[in-house]
């Protein structure tokens, strides 16, 4: 399964072999992958520079975590559409990253089909047809 329609993406995690199986996994879904980041400060000037339609962000990140970064995107660009994507599984971090705007919250860990589903179902979700 693939996208419907064209989105873009930036990425942010601050492992490099992840950031290379992210941008893989997106272009095959159908996503233009504009940049990607290493750490949540990277992530939060890839987004002002690029305002891709949908921001992927690990949240476990140096120098400003993922979290960090959604709550400060979200005040300068409220509409922003941000899925996390990580490995810390904690219910409270999930319902805080939720609670900060994050539009879902998926484990890297997932079994390939399963992440690319979610990811699919969530921008299908929230973008009804092609963006203008």
């Amino acid at each position: 399964m693939t996208l419907p329609f064209p989105l873009t993406a930036v990425l942010a995690d601050d492992e490099s072999h992840l950031r290379l199986f992210l941008n893989t996994m997106l272009t095959s879904l159908g996503f233009r992958v504009l940049a990607a980041a290493a750490n949540g400060g990277e992530a939060v000037a890839l987004y002002r520079v690029h305002r891709p339609d949908v921001l992927f962000l690990d949240i476990n990140m140096p120098r400003m975590t993922g979290r960090e970064a959604l709550q400060m995107i979200r005040r300068e660009f409220p509409d922003a559409f941000i899925i996390m994507l990580t490995s810390v599984t904690g219910a409270d971090e999930v319902e805080a990253s939720l609670d900060a705007g994050a539009a879902n919250y998926l484990r890297k860990d997932l079994p390939l089909p399963e992440l690319r589903q979610e990811i699919i179902e969530t921008c299908i979700g929230h973008f009804s047809g092609p963006r203008q």
